[in-house]
């Protein structure tokens, strides 16, 4: 098949989202499909198969877009009807300016069209402090399921914790497709030899986007009330705006804490040689690098967040803390720190778990579903 994916947002592989639409785009390909490239990555001006629209301009707001490591797209229509023309299926990323100008001409050409679930309302509401809002998040939901999601055949969502979300906030019920991202294979438990300066420490890793839903801040102050603070090395890896505030709040840690946007092959070593991973998201749709850190075999522990998917994922209670509460965080760390045998009773357990979410049988699922909506538009 001819199958479009649709990139709002596609660039560096430095979150979620442009990580889970590489990982389609390289699996259909090597499933024999033709891939176009839909997306305003300028970098990709000129390869075969890219399709590519103008950054979109959000004016004053464009330095904080490139300080968040993202680009949006401008729908340039010329360009998005030649991805499109003659395409047998389109998939969307996002329920953005792109996407929407997609599903709108896929409805014209009659042509079927899929679109992932990649985003929270909260992840837009937080940056203005309304995340707590419930009203707000719900208006969200409902404005892009009325101009972007009621328009698609079929959605994939995933976790099942946001599909129930979505469905609950705007009363509807959507054909959906529950299908995790994956992690793939070269992520994996292996030896990797742990720096000397951290010979005598207890390495403790997060990762992800220095964001206000991340609660990095909340596992920074957690370091400080441990009991263990003096042996503790953090190492927040990861980028984002939020970085000058959490250098400032960790400046009166005993042992300075590492921040670095790490590569996807050097964030492999450095989760292998850490103790214990922390997950301390409020807001979560799944969490690719929690899942990395379980397929690691890493003692994970993960907010109790009712707006983070991560929590499905603990072992049990002793590997949650509440939601955004330090001393929580802080008590559930000492007693891992206290507890290395049994420890690794759980990084076994966590290991075993990992199973669920191997990348190319995920990828598999993505392709049925791709396939069973095309013949359903067929009729076949």
């Amino acid at each position: 098949m001819t199958i479009a994916v649709v990139c709002d947002v596609l660039g560096e592989e430095n979150n979620g989202t442009t990580i889970a639409a590489m990982n389609l785009i390289r699996f259909l390909k090597k499933r024999g499909h033709t891939v176009r490239v839909l997306c305003s990555d300028q970098d990709k001006k000129g390869e075969k198969d890219y399709f590519v629209v103008p950054n979109l301009d959000l004016g004053i707001f464009n330095a904080y877009v490139k300080k968040v490591g993202v680009a949006l797209s401008k729908p340039q229509e010329d360009v998005v009807r030649a991805a499109l023309d003659g395409a047998d299926h389109i998939h969307s990323m996002l329920p953005f300016a792109l996407g929407m100008k997609a599903a709108k001409i896929a409805k014209e050409k009659n042509i079927p069209i899929t679109a992932g679930f990649h985003m929270q309302a909260e992840n837009f509401t937080s940056y203005v402090k309304l995340n707590k809002w419930r009203p707000l998040n719900k208006a969200v939901y409902r404005f892009i399921y009325e101009h972007f999601y009621k328009y698609v055949d079929a959605i994939h969502y995933p976790t099942e914790f946001i599909r129930n979300t979505f469905e609950n906030s705007i009363r509807e019920k959507t054909n959906g497709y529950v299908i995790s991202n994956g992690v793939h294979a070269y992520v994996q438990k292996r030896a990797s030899e742990r720096p000397k300066e951290f010979a005598d420490k207890i390495v403790i890793l997060t990762t992800g986007r220095y964001a206000r839903e991340k609660s990095q801040d909340t596992l920074i102050k957690a370091v400080k009330l441990s009991k263990y603070k003096d042996r503790i090395q953090l190492i927040l890896g990861g980028q984002g705006v939020k970085e000058k505030y959490y250098r400032r709040l960790a400046r009166t840690l005993p042992v300075p804490p590492i921040f670095k946007f790490y590569s996807r092959t050097e964030i492999i070593d450095v989760l292998n040689y850490a103790d214990i991973y922390v997950h301390p998201a409020e807001v979560e749709l799944e969490g690719i690098s929690c899942l990395e850190a379980i397929a690691c075999g890493k003692l994970t522990i993960v907010s109790d967040s009712k707006l983070s998917a991560t929590g499905e994922f603990a072992i049990d209670r002793s590997c949650t803390f509440k939601n955004r509460d330090p001393k929580s965080l802080a008590n559930v760390l000492d007693y891992w720190i206290e507890r290395p045998e049994e420890r690794k009773l759980y990084e076994e357990k966590y290991l075993k778990s990992a199973v669920a979410f191997d990348q190319d049988e995920c990828m598999k699922r993505m392709e049925e579903m791709i396939v069973e909506v095309v013949n359903a538009k067929k009729g076949t």
